[in-house]
């Protein structure tokens, strides 16, 4: 799938320019169904390039088809990968000075002053 979206094959106005991460795909156990988990490459506008992929769902599973050795191939969906965004908030709420403070080795609160 990465190969596909890298290809320059699919022709959407929305992901004109814009580099797309896949992440993980997971397959349903029956193999009928996969979601692919994306994230536009350095942030973005991950909703415009999930619904621009929706969209594309058909193309991108007749462009596998013949690129992968399947009896069946899966319904292709996609979500937006949430990760790296949830690790930048964690690293965001890391580097605050009041919490880093308390990360450093050897502060323990002081249960006297409430903090």
């Amino acid at each position: 799938m990465a190969h596909i979206l890298s290809s320059g094959r699919l022709h959407d106005p929305d992901l004109s320019g814009i580099s797309i991460t896949v992440t993980e795909v997971r397959v349903s156990p029956d193999l009928k169904a996969a979601t692919a988990y994306v994230t536009p490459f350095g942030g973005g506008e991950a909703q415009k390039v999930v619904s621009a992929l929706r969209r594309a769902a058909g193309f991108l599973q007749h462009e596998l088809a013949g690129e992968i050795e399947l009896r069946v191939l899966p319904k292709l969906s996609f979500a937006h990968d949430t990760r790296f965004d949830r690790a930048l908030a964690i690293d965001r709420i890391l580097a605050d000075p009041r919490v880093a403070r308390d990360l450093k080795p050897g502060t323990e609160p002081d249960e006297d002053d409430g903090t």
